[in-house]
């Protein structure tokens, strides 16, 4: 009888498992499907050239701070101000210097006093050393006490040059006529030394940070002629190479580069994203594979994006990623030429998922 039960038992948890099963398949089966947006991969083969991405900035620029600690009295600007060379921009308290300043003057004044007294000592010994009323040992201890005179008296003005130069760093002005692009302190903050207090740069100027990577840089050349495209604002600008640098130890593989804007009316700022083209005939087997950023799928340090199979269901594909061109990114493997991608789902994806095309 135990047997018996125990096989009737099997039996039915069998039953139950198999109808389970079904019903979970059927389930999985029958759901709706994830309405999705499906794009075709993009390249820009038709193109010979090198193109790298790259990033706007001023010429001219620069991060003001201080060399002296000291509270912050006063700061004069803000962001977007237009300055001009000289401005006072923030002023840091110097007490300090003003009572060293004051200790200087009066060493100066001493030093001018014993100066002039050696130098009436020195004139009156000189005269009577030329009528043979004094020897010459005389001479020579007035002519000692006034080159040490002299000597003080100079020691106290480079003192007060000093001085003068240590309240540059207590008054920050402006270096040249530009705007002020970031403030970074307040009144009644702390300045300490080395700390960016101001940022100005000079309008008008422009260049472009290029990285090339280094199976390409051998090819760049100083005052090589560039396209840069600025996609923000949907224009191309000319440019020439200026620096080309010669090591990529500090730039994570990749060389930096340097493009001079010419003169343009294009509303270009800092910051500003582009893409340059090097007239460099890239090899014939060199396939450039962009993908919208937005189609990516990050997990960790994983970068993916989810493929069309030919069942229509969504399969995650894990790629390697390289540069990035605005809002595109390259796709160095994982993805070909010609594959189909999901950018954008009504839905929650997820590997098998089934999804119809829009």
């Amino acid at each position: 009888m135990k047997k018996l039960y125990t096989i009737l038992s099997i039996s039915v948890a069998i039953l139950l498992t198999s109808c389970g099963s079904e019903d979970k398949k059927a389930v999985a089966d029958n759901g709706p499907a994830i309405p999705v947006k499906v794009a075709q991969v993009s390249g820009d083969n038709d193109n010979p050239f090198l193109a790298v991405s790259g990033k706007i900035q001023a010429e001219n620029s620069a991060n003001l701070s201080t060399r002296m600690m000291g509270y912050v009295n006063n700061v004069l600007v803000n962001v977007g101000d237009k300055v001009s060379k000289g401005q006072l921009l923030v002023a840091i308290n110097n007490a300090d210097l003003q009572a060293q300043k004051a200790q200087v003057n009066a060493n100066i004044t001493k030093a001018t006093a014993a100066f002039n007294n050696a130098k009436k000592d020195y004139e009156r010994f000189k005269s009577l050393f030329a009528q043979n009323s004094a020897s010459q040992k005389e001479m020579d201890d007035m002519t000692a006490n006034y080159e040490m005179a002299k000597a003080g008296l100079e020691a106290a003005k480079q003192m007060k040059n000093e001085i003068n130069a240590q309240f540059a760093y207590t008054n920050i002005t402006a270096p040249f006529n530009g705007v002020i692009t970031s403030k970074n302190v307040k009144k009644g903050d702390m300045a300490n030394p080395g700390q960016p207090l101001i940022s100005i740069e000079a309008p008008g100027d422009f260049e472009v940070i290029a990285m090339v990577p280094e199976t390409e840089i051998a090819d760049i050349k100083k005052d090589t002629k560039v396209d840069v495209n600025v996609k923000s604002i949907s224009q191309t600008i000319s440019g020439k190479v200026t620096e080309v640098s010669t090591s990529a130890a500090q730039t994570g593989g990749q060389y930096l580069v340097k493009i001079a804007l010419d003169k343009t009316d294009a509303k270009i700022l800092s910051g500003m994203f582009t893409t340059v083209q090097f007239p460099v005939e890239r090899k014939a087997e060199t396939s450039m594979v962009l993908i919208p950023k937005d189609a990516i799928v990050n997990n960790g340090q994983l970068s993916g994006v989810y493929t069309v199979s030919q069942s229509n269901t969504a399969i995650l594909r894990w790629l390697r990623l390289g540069r990035t061109f605005g809002n595109e990114v390259e796709v160095l493997s994982g993805l070909n030429a010609n594959e189909s991608y999901i950018v954008s789902a009504e839905g929650k994806l997820y590997n098998g998922a089934k999804i119809s095309k829009q």
